[in-house]
């Protein structure tokens, strides 16, 4: 344990046939934000889409204590021939069903996504996208539905760094957020809203009848990637709200609003107890506070450069 990690490499700097060799055999350590996940998988398609989404990702060579493992494989019996199937364990535990095979990426993006949000409690962990700008980050709480994926990708195709699409990281010693770039699920509309707003983004497969309808992943812009080392303090709380058709609204809120809105959009908040108390009110103080309502993607981008440039 005491012993350095060391990178030596992106998991696109292994040749065609090392990668996979490496994944079925011990698995590989890929460094995601401030977490090393160890991947294990035989899963030819997997591994293909993990190399797409993934390829610019450190790969961390052992002795390295990994924080998660993960496997993700075809279970035994029938299934693993007659209407294939693909079943993911996280340390050891199974905590989803199995999915259609042809949806084994997605598993492996919300399994990671349900370890996070279980386990990772030295952080104030804000159900959240955040995005960086000169230096200050950008939260932007929402529920499903809100249109927080979308936003967030459209901020990043016009510079914003990607810190997360799904996790607000707050490291309660200081108060600085703490990147955690992934690839970005897009949602149903989404999909097409952010083909067109942003041509030259990478989309990968849109992947139909999951439990979330379809989803296809946007690949993490490189320099996010470079970056997930630097962590930045927060600058802004912006609610969003996209309303079909509604004029662009950007409405200033009190601290107590934010602050219930944000230990709403909390996965531990509760459990951290005083600790999450004192880092809500220390981020609601320190930062300005609004609800975005908007419709036009263009319009809010607009506003909220605007808002980070004053």
């Amino acid at each position: 344990v005491g012993r350095e990690r060391r990178i030596v490499t992106s998991l696109a700097g292994l040749t065609d046939g090392e990668c996979p060799q490496r994944l079925a055999d011990k698995g590989l350590l890929l460094k995601t934000g401030p977490f090393t996940v160890e991947v294990r998988s035989d899963i030819e398609g997997f591994i293909r889409l993990l190399r797409q989404f993934y390829g610019q990702f450190p790969v961390v060579e052992a002795p390295a204590v990994a924080d998660f493992h993960v496997r993700v494989l075809r279970p035994v019996g029938i299934r693993r021939w007659w209407r294939p199937q693909v079943q993911l364990l996280l340390d050891g535990q199974s905590p989803f069903q199995p999915f259609q095979l042809s949806h084994a990426f997605p598993l492996f993006e919300w399994g990671l996504n349900w370890g996070i949000a279980m386990q990772a409690h030295q952080y104030l962990m804000l159900h959240s996208a955040a995005v960086e700008r000169a230096g200050k980050v950008m939260l932007l709480p929402a529920w499903p539905g809100c249109g927080k994926s979308t936003l967030c990708a459209a901020l990043v195709s016009r510079g914003w760094r990607l810190f997360s699409d799904e996790f607000g990281l707050l490291r309660i010693k200081d108060g600085q957020l703490v990147p955690l770039p992934r690839p970005t699920p897009l949602k149903n509309k989404s999909i097409d809203v952010i083909r067109d707003f942003a041509p030259t983004a990478e989309i990968g497969p849109a992947f139909h009848g999951t439990r979330k309808g379809t989803v296809a992943h946007l690949r993490t812009p490189d320099a996010s990637v470079a970056q997930a080392h630097i962590p930045a303090p927060p600058g802004w709380l912006v609610f969003p709200r996209y309303q079909a058709g509604a004029p662009l609204n950007l409405k200033a809120i009190s601290q107590p609003q934010a602050f219930l809105k944000l230990t709403n959009n909390s996965f531990n908040y509760r459990l951290l107890g005083l600790q999450g108390f004192q880092a809500v009110t220390q981020l609601v103080r320190h930062c300005d506070r609004y609800i975005l309502s908007y419709s036009d993607l263009d319009e809010a981008i607009d506003m909220l450069n605007r808002l980070a440039d004053a």
